[in-house]
């Protein structure tokens, strides 16, 4: 997913005979998504397989896949708004919807009120370029070769924005109705929603009310996206809102900034590359289930057991094999939650301590490849894929050693932090035994990494692989029912088109961008300067870990990318180097408050009780200062990221 989605709160809907019988429409259109899905898998596997059995691959596979991923992204939306699962901060916003409900639904039918304009305004261009590809016949490929019909791909778009359209408006009615029919709205809550609603009136009227420079509506749409965002705003509504209106006025024609928003949204992701998300996040689902972690998780028990801190370093060892499965910091977290804590508390380590190590470890699954993370990045960054995930192995390891040694020092130094650990008592295991539970892990991460580093398979075409072989692993260790690998496959869905299109927002964001020049306009202020790219880097870490306090990781990627990454090719930086930097950055922001989605993530996946949010971020501090050093080392040695490309 990916990309770590904090989600926000469903509204009520209209009951009723109707309003049940629609409620299958979503459902059912997020349940197709699903299927084809898997059926692009299966389908890439069976292109590998005639292209290198018996050379004679299947024709169209690439566009079918790239309008298959654009199809899947808008049939999964409604149920996506429907469910509360849209990607929001919810730092401030779940805490108004608890002690401030009246605020809360206010804000919330303001923002599915954008939302829903967005969607209309999406809709009409998606209708139109349907029934201009429906009466003229369109197809891709050859005469003769084969032929492809697009209308069909073009209608399931255009019916997935219809739904998502109508879901964003019950959204809004629910809200509305809930905020009429209070009877404890107070002054207290009346004030700032009066004060939001004239702050909105105000910026669009002064947007439209003065005659500014493109740079000066760009700065503009900036500072209220930070806003729009910090406030709960789902952030792909935000990114698309603000760059409607930014296009708009820059321009000072509505038609160009209605263009410009059908064409990203039928476009951005229908692309073969796209396809990676949903195989990559089913590929980490499917291992989860099959209990791969858990697995990990003894194995380095049993061999660490005599050392001191061995659980903690178990921890963390296991995390960087889990890691190179899911390719997800926040599944990491889940999933060592529920394994790692416990067992460590009951061995004599402190709470604090234990749920510091599962969040401070849980970073690395965002670092080691595959990872989800650099494979956005990859995708904004037009960067090889390839090279960033061979990149990230020398730092994930690098990251594994510090994490591994600062719990080392705690347990020696500060044992009063870490609690008086006792011997670890676990099962024997022979080294068959060992290799057999670690199999799995040994097999997928070989033949991804491998297929790709060898150039046999592209990116996409090896999470189809991984995916395949994650299903057989799940099956050999029968941890998979049909009611199981229906629930990994509509999780898939809505992970991976949560991630698509909060990129397709941000595309939209990126062409606002340079049309108000801010990139080219930042590149020569940088360069202006004179600071050098150790300069430019400090900096550009210091807001990175302030947005992380705010954001999660693939909102900060897809904002702050199209402003910096022209100024590190103006320095001459490598972007693959750039990438390793970024993501360890970015991945600093899940372990700092107050938004912290891994330390939410874990304290969310133990019972109540268990422990307080502070000891969280607490037990978290020290690994958040080994990752800063280990980023610093990387800044200043690029070679630790590049040595083996």
């Amino acid at each position: 997913m990916t990309g770590e989605p904090m989600t926000g709160t469903a509204v009520p809907t209209p009951r009723g005979r109707g309003a049940e019988l629609y409620r299958w429409i979503p459902f059912s259109l997020s349940a197709l998504a699903a299927t084809v899905i898997t059926l692009v898998m299966l389908l890439i596997c069976a292109d590998i397989g005639m292209r290198y059995f018996f050379s004679a691959p299947i024709n169209g596979v690439t566009d079918i896949v790239s309008f298959a991923t654009v199809a899947c992204v808008f049939l999964q939306l409604g149920s996506m708004i429907r469910d509360g699962r849209m990607i929001r901060a919810d730092f401030l916003f779940g805490r108004w919807a608890s002690k401030r409900p009246a605020l809360a639904s206010a804000l919330d039918a303001t923002f599915f009120a954008v939302g829903a304009f967005l969607l209309w305004q999406a809709l009409l261009w998606l209708w139109n370029d349907f029934s201009t590809s429906f009466n003229s016949g369109e197809f891709y490929g050859a005469v003769g070769a084969y032929q492809l019909t697009v209308w069909p791909f073009k209608l399931a778009v255009a019916v997935g924005c219809a739904v998502a359209l109508v879901e964003a408006v019950a959204r809004v009615l629910g809200s509305a109705r809930q905020l009429l029919t209070r009877r404890d709205v107070t002054a207290r809550d009346r004030v700032p929603i009066a004060i939001f609603g004239l702050s909105v009136a105000g910026f669009v009227l002064a947007n439209f009310g003065i005659d500014a420079s493109p740079i000066t509506i760009g700065l503009m749409s900036l500072a209220g996206l930070l806003v729009a965002v910090a406030i709960g705003m789902p952030v792909a509504f935000a990114l698309l809102g603000l760059s409607f209106l930014g296009i708009w006025l820059v321009r000072h024609n509505p038609a160009i900034a209605e263009n410009a928003l059908g064409i990203t949204v039928s476009s951005t992701v229908r692309s073969y590359e796209f396809g990676v998300v949903p195989l990559f996040v089913m590929m980490g689902l499917l291992l989860d289930k099959a209990d791969v972690g858990r697995d990990a998780f003894q194995v380095a028990v049993f061999l660490l057991r005599r050392i001191r801190g061995g659980l903690g370093i178990a921890t963390v060892a296991a995390n960087a094999i889990f890691a190179s499965i899911t390719g997800s910091s926040i599944a990491s977290a889940a999933v060592f939650s529920r394994i790692a804590a416990p067992p460590m508390i009951e061995g004599g380590y402190t709470a604090r301590f234990a749920v510091g190590v599962v969040a401070g470890s849980s970073v690395l699954g965002m670092l080691i490849p595959p990872s989800l993370l650099l494979i956005i990045y990859g995708l904004i960054a037009e960067a090889s894929i390839g090279d960033l995930f061979v990149a990230a192995i020398l730092p994930g390891l690098l990251l594994t050693a510090a994490l591994s040694i600062t719990i080392v020092a705690m347990a020696s130094f500060f044992p009063g932090f870490v609690g008086r650990p006792r011997p670890v008592e676990t099962e024997s295991m022979t080294l068959p035994q060992m290799l057999q539970r670690l199999m799995p892990v040994v097999g997928i991460v070989g033949l991804v990494m491998g297929g790709i580093y060898a150039g046999v398979f592209t990116p996409t075409e090896a999470g189809a692989v991984g995916a395949a072989g994650a299903f057989l692993v799940g099956f050999a260790r029968r941890k998979l029912s049909f009611e199981s690998v229906s629930r990994v496959v509509l999780e898939t869905g809505y992970i991976a088109a949560g991630i698509l299109f909060l990129i397709i927002a941000a595309s939209l964001y990126g062409r606002m961008l340079t049309m108000s020049t801010i990139p080219m306009q930042m590149t020569a202020f940088v360069t202006g300067l004179d600071l050098g790219m150790l300069a430019f880097l400090a900096i550009y870490f210091v807001v990175v870990l302030l947005l992380g306090m705010i954001l999660d990781s693939t909102s900060i990627m897809l904002i702050i990318l199209p402003m910096v990454l022209p100024v590190v090719a103006s320095f001459g930086g490598d972007p693959v180097w750039f990438g390793i930097v970024t993501v360890i950055a970015v991945e600093i922001g899940l372990l700092t408050p107050p938004f912290g989605l891994s330390v939410f993530v874990v304290k969310a996946s133990l019972p109540p009780g268990f422990v307080k949010l502070g000891d969280i971020f607490a037990g978290a501090a020290p690994f958040v200062a080994a990752m800063v050093i280990v980023t610093v080392l990387i800044m200043a040695f690029p070679q630790i990221s590049l040595a083996l490309l």
